[in-house]
Order: C-alpha cells, then sequence, then structure tokens
C-alpha cells in the first residue's frame, strides 16, 4: 500500500518546511520528499573548504526570518528545536576605490556621520528617511506579507487610503515603481551613498535602472539601520534543521534522496507523487510543489496550455557565482580595519559598474568587473571556523548561466567547468585590490558555479538565487502569472510554492507561509 498524507510537499527547501510545519500545527500529516541528500535547497551550511570551516552555501541573511511572522508564530517551538540567531549591529558597507567607505549600522549618530563625511545633506535626507521609517515600515511590510489576490489587494489599497490619503498613496505607488537610480538621485547627491544602497538592487536583480527596484535599497539600507541583521548561529542551517526536527515532532515526514519523477493527476486533480524508482506516495488534501515554475509542466506531463506556456516561459535573472574561504584571518581592508567589524562589505563603486556588470551577464559574457558581496561572518560567529581562524562568503553577482564570451577579452572557455577558475581569480584580484595581502591568508577555497548551484538544487535555474526575475512584469499579481500568485494551479488539490510565487525571494518564507494559510482555512 502508498503511503498516504494529507499534504505531500515537493523539496525541502525553506519555504515547503515553513509550510509544512504550518499544516502540521494544524493536524495535517505531512511528508516532505527532497531529491538532495540534505534538507534545506539554498540555505544550507557545510564545512565546503576544510573540516571545521562553516560555510552557508549560498543564503547567509537570516533578518527576513528572524522577522517573519512565520518566526514569531512558531518562535517557541523552533527555539526548543534548536535555532539561534546572532544579532549583527553592523550589518553592511561599501569600500572605494579611493580609500574610503561608508556603512550603515545600528547606531544612528555613527551611520550619520559616516554619511556626512561623503555629503552633509545626504545625512540631513538620511535622517530624515530614518525618522519616518516607523511610519512607512507598515506599509510597506504589510504589502509584501498580503495575500496577492484583487480582494486581498483592493481591502489592503483601502486601508492605505485611509492611513496615508490619495496623495500620499499614489506618491507610495509611484515610488513602488521607480527603479534604484530613479529614487537614489532624487534622494541623495553622494555617489558614494547611492552606490552603497544600490548595491542591495543586485541582490535581487535589480540593476540600478531597472523599475520597480527602488523599493529594495531603501528598506535594506533603513532596516540595516533599524535592526541590524539576523545570522544563523554555526550557520544558516539552523532554521532547516529546527524545522525538520519540529516537523517530524508533529509526526510528519522528511525524506532526503528522494527524488520526484511526477506528480499523479487525473487531468482534474492531484492525488500524490511519484518518486524515482516507482515508489507511490498519495496526498488526500494536497499536493505542493516547492519547485522553480519551469519545473512543473514536466512533473504533471501538461496541465493547460496556456498555463504550461505561462510555467516554461518563466524569467529567470542572471546567475551568481559563490566562493568559500577557509581563512587565517580577515582581510586587512585598505579603507581600515573597521570594516572588519560589517557582515557584508559591498565591493561595488559606482551605479555605472553595477548597470555595466548587469547588462554583461544578460548578454552571455563574464563581466570585465564584477560586483562583490564579501561576507564576514565570523566577526560575528567565531563558532562558524576553528579558534582564531575565520570563513570568508563571496558571492560574485552577476555572472551568465551560459557563457557566450568575455566582457575582458581574457577568458576564451564557454563552459563553466574550464572558465571557473580563471573567473574566480578575476573576482579575487578585485578583493585583492581592496585588502591586499587577502590571498596570503586563504587556506582552503571551494569555487561553486551557476551550474554547480543548479545541479545541487534544480530551483536555481542558471545559478539564479532568486529563483526567476521579480521585475514588475513578474511581480506582485504576476509571480509567477496573472491569476495564480496565491500558488494555485488549474488543477485541484496542486499548489506552486517557493521564491517563485508571491511574494518571491528572501529567507522570510512568505510563501510557504501564506500557502499554509490559505489551505488551512
Amino acid at each position: 500500500m502508498p503511503d498516504t498524507f494529507d499534504a505531500v510537499l515537493i523539496g525541502a527547501g525553506h519555504n515547503t518546511l515553513a509550510c509544512a510545519l504550518q499544516l502540521a500545527r494544524k493536524g495535517w500529516r505531512v511528508g516532505v520528499f527532497e531529491q538532495a541528500a540534505v534538507a534545506g535547497g539554498a540555505v544550507k551550511t557545510g564545512e565546503y573548504t576544510l573540516p571545521g570551516f562553516r560555510h552557508d552555501w549560498a543564503a547567509m541573511n537570516l533578518s527576513l526570518f528572524a522577522g517573519s511572522p512565520f518566526c514569531k508564530e512558531n518562535a517557541e517551538e523552533l527555539g526548543q528545536h534548536g535555532v539561534e540567531f546572532v544579532p549583527v549591529s553592523r550589518p553592511f558597507a561599501s569600500a572605494f576605490p579611493d580609500g574610503r567607505w561608508c556603512g550603515v549600522s545600528i547606531d544612528a549618530d555613527e551611520t550619520r556621520a559616516r554619511i556626512a563625511g561623503f555629503a552633509p545633506e545626504d545625512a540631513e535626507t538620511w535622517q530624515r528617511l530614518s525618522a519616518a521609517f516607523a511610519n512607512e515600515a507598515p506599509h510597506l511590510f504589510g504589502l509584501l506579507g498580503s495575500a496577492m489576490r484583487i480582494r486581498a489587494l483592493a481591502y489592503f489599497v483601502f486601508k492605505i487610503l485611509r492611513a496615508k490619503g490619495l496623495g500620499c498613496t499614489l506618491d507610495m505607488a509611484r515610488f513602488l515603481m521607480q527603479s534604484p537610480r530613479q529614487w537614489l538621485d532624487q534622494s541623495f547627491v553622494s555617489p558614494e551613498v547611492k552606490a552603497m544602497l544600490g548595491a542591495w538592487g543586485m541582490h535581487l536583480d535589480f540593476a540600478p535602472d531597472v523599475a520597480g527596484g527602488a523599493l529594495f535599497p531603501y528598506l535594506e539600507g533603513m532596516a540595516g539601520q533599524a535592526f541590524g541583521m539576523a545570522l544563523g548561529r554555526g550557520g544558516a542551517d539552523t532554521i532547516i534543521r529546527a524545522m525538520v526536527a519540529a516537523i517530524r515532532a508533529r509526526g510528519g515526514v522528511v525524506e532526503v534522496n528522494a527524488p520526484v519523477a511526477r506528480i499523479l493527476q487525473d487531468g482534474r486533480r492531484a492525488s500524490g507523487i511519484e518518486l524515482v524508482g516507482g515508489r507511490r506516495i498519495l496526498a488526500s488534501r494536497a499536493v505542493i510543489a516547492g519547485v522553480a515554475p519551469r519545473a512543473l509542466p514536466r512533473l504533471t506531463g501538461g496541465i493547460t496550455p496556456e498555463f504550461d506556456r505561462a510555467m516554461t516561459g518563466f524569467t529567470h535573472a542572471p546567475g551568481t557565482m559563490m566562493i568559500h574561504l577557509a581563512m587565517d584571518g580577515l582581510p586587512d581592508w585598505a579603507a581600515g580595519a573597521e570594516l572588519q567589524s560589517f557582515a557584508y562589505v559591498h565591493l561595488a563603486p559606482s551605479l555605472d559598474q553595477m548597470a555595466r556588470t548587469y547588462q554583461q551577464a544578460q548578454a552571455g559574457l563574464l563581466p570585465d568587473e564584477p560586483i562583490l558581496v564579501v561576507g564576514q561572518p565570523t566577526s560575528f560567529d567565531p563558532s562558524r571556523a576553528p579558534e582564531g581562524k575565520h570563513v570568508l562568503w563571496l558571492q560574485v553577482r552577476m555572472v551568465p548561466g551560459t557563457i557566450r564570451g568575455d566582457a575582458k577579452g581574457e577568458i576564451a572557455a564557454t563552459d563553466w567547468d574550464a572558465a571557473a577558475g580563471p573567473m574566480a581569480e578575476r573576482a579575487l584580484d578585485i578583493l585583492e585590490r581592496y585588502a591586499p595581502g587577502t590571498r596570503a591568508k586563504i587556506l582552503g577555497r571551494r569555487v561553486v558555479t551557476p551550474r554547480d548551484l543548479e545541479a545541487d538544487n534544480p530551483n536555481l535555474v542558471g545559478g539564479d538565487q532568486v529563483c526567476g526575475s521579480h521585475h514588475l512584469a513578474q511581480h506582485f499579481l504576476f509571480r509567477p502569472v496573472r491569476g495564480h500568485a496565491d500558488g494555485s494551479t488549474p488543477l485541484q488539490n496542486l499548489h506552486l510554492t517557493g521564491a517563485g510565487v508571491w511574494p518571491g525571494a528572501g529567507t522570510g518564507a512568505g510563501p510557504g507561509t501564506l500557502l499554509a494559510r490559505r489551505l488551512a482555512r
């Protein structure tokens, strides 16, 4: 007899695990089946270089999870199963080629003084924005946490109109449609302050001139000062291990090394899954696919031509390359040792360079000067490395999933196996310029290409760590496609979750939480 659950979930990423735990709390019997050897998807931690050095595979920043409705609702249970966060007082900074730097910390006076060193008027603007953030945050976070259905959206707009009035509501709508550069240019004068904030857009596929991206530099800047950042103690996988343990404690099942071959369906409703090898698992109430939208038609064999075309046409962002370094010490930043006390140091010196890098990657070219995000988690969590040692977490943004050439004309290879080494050296050359002597401190390294990311997790198509572009045509009511931003599909009992569904990428578990709420009703 096949195993039978109330809900069967495909994939053990943080969204499917959050959904499974929420349903288990409502009395559902849940089964989660993951193709990889460990749960977590892009949120996992391992000794990828040397023994004793724990590296976050992709996601490092857990601020969205720590502040999420899901975490707050389940805080006691997750705590019982070992989840633990490390508070970060200095979340991010940017270093510049002239030896200066600018950063944001939870000390408002410190941040304001640092910005004033670039432009006194920008420090005044920062103070004004910070003072207004407490009033603006509930509206913006309320939007990002709302179910993206017409009725729910209409109610949200009604509340905003009542609270802010028509003029201010229209201003908010305009802001949500602006590109990062538009908002930064109208708000600040210093190119360096603009670059410091604009670097956050690159985390979520919003190059400086992409409409709809202004929200993210604003939120990351304001939230970074107001709340700091949260890391997982011992690694980002603290949330994964806790959710898996909590699901199992409630009678649920989480299986790894269990790739799904197809979703069982009769043309009207989904009834379960079949694993590679032929084993069948039945679902009496829901089949929940935590997969990239493009994978759904392959698993179902087709639902409707229109829906299947929308899923296969889902657009992905450019790829990312990760470089994990085991270090004898932190980088000696040319701009000053104080940079060692920041969780992230962006090497993204100007909006123009970010725009050029993005366009090169979109064109299939290895960027001549990629943007680097240098994560220094052991500055706050020494448990991730042997005593006195450190790990560095390098994101190279952006790079193409499929290489068509090299913007610099130096790397002839067009396959990632051959291009990985020279592209990693290009990235390390950039780091070395900002922190001379860093190479001499490297004890071990692991280069993870876009191809490696997708091989490990098929949801990261072409190394796209955000599982799909968040540009306006594929966001809000249109993520992943109009009429299905709530994770529904035309097939009864089949639902989609993960970063490809509203509200999209990040560690906040919003897609899984919203789906669980809808199903539990």
